[in-house]
């Protein structure tokens, strides 16, 4: 059997969520990095980054949610994996697309809007971020338009993997209305019954002290 390490409110979710796609058994071991368990020798000797999630299969360790969900696609089959090459492409673009282009400015976002204390959030920050995200929804969005799955006409671990990055914009009530097809399509995603570990999270986290702090945290 597989074991998963993670909090389901880490990105340890977005695995959780595949593999209840897949059907597939899995032993869930709670890491989380607010607890120091990501710090202890044995998570270490796992992910010697120290971050979550990891997947064991057998002797393979992997780390990096979204190249394990890709990796859970193409061992498993079924109709989230990739049908093809031109396919296969299409979903690993869209999976780094994500990381490069949505993440790290949506956990900013976030974090001004509900993962910081009321009292540590910049209305600026949250402001500065929204708008670098436009240029990306847009593009998303025209993309949706013309399909309503990110490869077609069915969901695939690119929309998985795309969708589950995106889980902040409804978890910090962002209004995505000016991006009508993205918007259709994130709800789509997220109220499959696999997804459903993303609702409950809430928690906080510490604002970094210094600017300089912000940037080790947030770049």
């Amino acid at each position: 059997m597989m074991t998963l390490y993670g909090d389901l409110r880490s990105r340890a979710h977005r695995v959780a969520w595949m593999l209840k796609e897949l059907g597939t058994p899995f032993e869930h071991v709670p890491t989380h990095f607010l607890d120091g368990s990501t710090r202890t020798p044995e998570y270490l000797g796992i992910n010697p980054n120290g971050r979550v999630p990891a997947l064991k299969d057998g002797d393979l360790v992997l780390f990096e949610s979204l190249a394990i969900n890709l990796y859970l696609a193409r061992k498993h089959g079924g109709p989230l994996a990739p049908v093809d090459l031109r396919e296969e492409a299409l979903a690993t673009q869209w999976t780094i697309w994500v990381l490069t282009e949505i993440e790290k400015p949506l956990l900013l976002t976030a974090a001004n809007l509900f993962l910081f204390a009321e009292e540590e959030r910049n209305a600026q920050e949250a402001a500065a971020m929204t708008r670098k995200l436009g240029r990306p929804f847009k593009v998303l969005d025209a993309h949706l338009r013309e399909r309503p799955y990110l490869l077609g006409d069915r969901f695939t671990v690119a929309d998985l993997n795309v969708s589950s990055v995106m889980t902040l914009a409804p978890l910090s009530s962002m209004d995505l209305g000016e991006w009508p097809a993205l918007n259709a399509w994130l709800t789509r995603c997220l109220e499959r019954p696999a997804a459903a570990d993303w609702k409950p999270i809430k928690f906080r986290i510490p604002r970094p002290p210094t600017p300089l702090a912000m940037l080790e945290s947030f770049v």
